[in-house]
């Protein structure tokens, strides 16, 4: 059996998973305030720091001011379903799909919705579908950042200005590490857990004024389950977006995504969160490119997240059946040697590595995983067929 040199410098912080992502640096959970816990949320403290996550969220990714910002419960998952079962009904739809949760909103729109017109564009793993060809007379639903594949659009320029439609975007993978063209997003969600390194559980629905009109002149055609409702005798319920959460939040998590607020403002804010993004994107490029074995799942340099990098094994070596226990048995190695945790791809994708590049993460930690990641990928080749490809 060849034997091969394990690198010697391991990254001090080894999460790199895409959700929950690793909190910030400087972290200590004894730092966050606890004098709101055991009050009620609606409780003048408690809405008080619900204000706060509201407030921040708006002020660093530089919302409108005639936008409404909300904390809703079931973390993005629950505001966009929330999005799309009360938004969703007078227009035909358009939905965008090139991964594994465009996938599920299309679900919603076909399966569970009824009587929607829906037009679904899609997209193998790795491309994005013709954006040219959607139709912004319709309702359009789509993701910023596949988180699952790596995929993103470019910018949003392919949203028409005066669309007759409402854009419903999932933009979990993205909010904090894109500046958002919020005049072209008309529903816009996302979570703590995922670029602030929050915890999980909570998400945030961002409202247009277009968008509000339509809750208020549109009434759905199927039952809103109570976690859904955004309106209360066809009015907006305000109430959402001042703090009055519809279900009890867990106020440590609260405190946390205010320290981490807090942190991203220190920083320097959303250019502060972006530019660290790209730098940590920007590494793991340098490193896939210095190898022959390692791609990148997105096929455009174009459409590359900044933080969810997702990669595949390229070694004609190993038969295309063995792939998908070839790359489960890299990320085994790497978290065994604890380097790594929980970077193995999705499990709708491809066979390979998805590595969280967000904001929270150092690009040090970052530049002593490439080491690893090819003592890994060597270590279990020769282990399958007796030779490190060298």
């Amino acid at each position: 059996m060849i034997e091969l040199q394990r690198p010697t410098l391991r990254p001090a912080n080894p999460r790199f998973s895409t959700g929950p992502c690793s909190k910030p640096p400087g972290w200590r959970p004894e730092n966050l305030p606890i004098s709101a816990l055991g009050r009620g949320h609606r409780s003048t403290l408690g809405r008080s720091r619900l204000r706060q996550v509201i407030t921040k969220t708006r002020e660093l990714l530089r919302i409108p001011k005639d936008y409404r910002v909300g904390i809703v419960p079931g973390s993005d998952t629950g505001a966009v379903e929330m999005a799309l079962w009360s938004l969703l009904g007078p227009r035909s739809v358009d939905m965008l799909v090139w991964e594994s949760f465009g996938k599920d909103w299309a679900v919603d729109a076909t399966e569970q919705l009824t009587d929607l017109d829906v037009r679904i564009h899609d997209a193998e793993y790795g491309h994005l579908p013709d954006l040219t060809s959607v139709d912004f007379n319709a309702d359009v639903v789509f993701a910023w950042n596949g988180t699952t594949s790596g995929v993103c659009v470019p910018n949003g320029d392919f949203i028409a200005d005066d669309r007759a439609g409402l854009t419903i975007c999932d933009a979990t993978s993205a909010a904090f590490a894109v500046d958002l063209p919020w005049k072209k997003l008309d529903a816009t969600t996302f979570s703590w857990q995922k670029v602030l390194g929050g915890e999980a559980a909570h998400g945030m629905l961002v409202l247009s004024p277009r968008a509000v009109d339509r809750l208020e002149n549109h009434v759905p055609r199927w039952p809103v389950p109570k976690l859904f409702r955004l309106t209360t005798k066809g009015r907006l319920n305000e109430g959402i977006f001042d703090g009055a959460t519809i279900n009890t939040p867990s106020l440590l998590c609260v405190e946390d995504c205010i320290w981490v607020l807090n942190w991203a403002e220190q920083l320097g804010g959303l250019d502060a969160m972006i530019a660290r993004a790209s730098a940590n994107a920007a590494a793991l490029n340098t490193f896939v490119a210095r190898v022959d074995w390692l791609r990148h799942l997105a096929q455009s340099a174009e459409t590359r997240s900044n933080t969810s990098v997702c990669l595949t094994f390229h070694d004609p070596g190993i038969p295309a059946d063995e792939m998908k226990g070839f790359a489960s048995g890299v990320a085994a190695r790497l978290e065994d040697e604890h380097v790594a945790f929980d970077i193995g791809s999705y499990r709708a994708a491809p066979p390979g590595l998805r590595i969280w590049c967000g904001a929270t993460v150092e690009t040090s930690d970052l530049e002593l995983l490439f080491p690893w990641i090819e003592w890994a990928y060597k270590t279990e080749r020769v282990a399958r067929i007796g030779t490190s490809a060298e």
